[in-house]
């Protein structure tokens, strides 16, 4: 009979001295002669394989981007188009309200001056709201100093006035957004001559 120690439960197994360990990685194991083993590298053939897939991925992945790049461009181009093309969409809904007013005014046979005039009040008051909404503003510079930012003189007549103020004013402009869509059309006082 053999003598076998067998470990009991309360104590930790020792390792057993005869078995061979592996050294840590990297460094090379030592064979039976004593020489160490060389770490066998891969062959230029499987690392020309290996290159030429990494290259393929890299193509695919590249030609995948480029075409959700066109993607990306092809929408912006075609949201930008639609931008301008449908901008006035809100303020146009807005004056199919004064069309209908001035449609409804045109439409009475029996009409008295007075109706035509309170009609008119109501759809320059619909108009006005609607300039309001979308933040157009009135240029009405009247005893004003000119401006030529917002105002186009049309001519210089003689004052009581200081000047260069605006005398009279022959068409209201208009500012939308801080930016002048229409200069007002005025009169401007002249310096007196001396």
């Amino acid at each position: 009979m053999t003598d076998v120690k067998q470990p009991q439960s309360d104590q930790p197994e020792l390792p057993d001295t005869k078995r061979e360990t592996s050294p840590p990685q990297g460094q090379a194991q030592a064979s039976e002669t004593g020489k160490p083993e060389v770490e066998s590298m891969p062959s230029l053939e499987q690392l020309l394989k290996k290159a030429e897939l990494d290259a393929t991925e890299h193509y695919d992945a590249w030609l995948r981007a480029k075409a959700d790049a066109e993607n990306i461009r092809k929408r912006a181009q075609i949201d930008i188009a639609n931008a301008h093309k449908y901008a006035i969409e809100n303020f146009s809904v807005e004056l199919l309200a004064v069309m209908d007013s001035l449609d409804a005014a045109l439409a009475v046979e029996n009409a008295t001056v007075e109706n035509f005039k309170s009609g008119m009040e109501l759809t320059l008051r619909q108009l006005t709201a609607a300039f309001e909404k979308f933040n157009i503003k009135v240029i009405n510079p009247q005893g004003e100093k000119f401006d030529p930012h917002l105002h186009q003189a049309m001519s210089v007549v003689d004052s009581d006035l200081p000047p260069s103020t605006v005398v009279h004013v022959m068409q209201k402009g208009y500012v939308l957004n801080d930016r002048v869509i229409r200069p007002a059309l005025v009169m401007v006082s002249k310096a007196k001559e001396t």
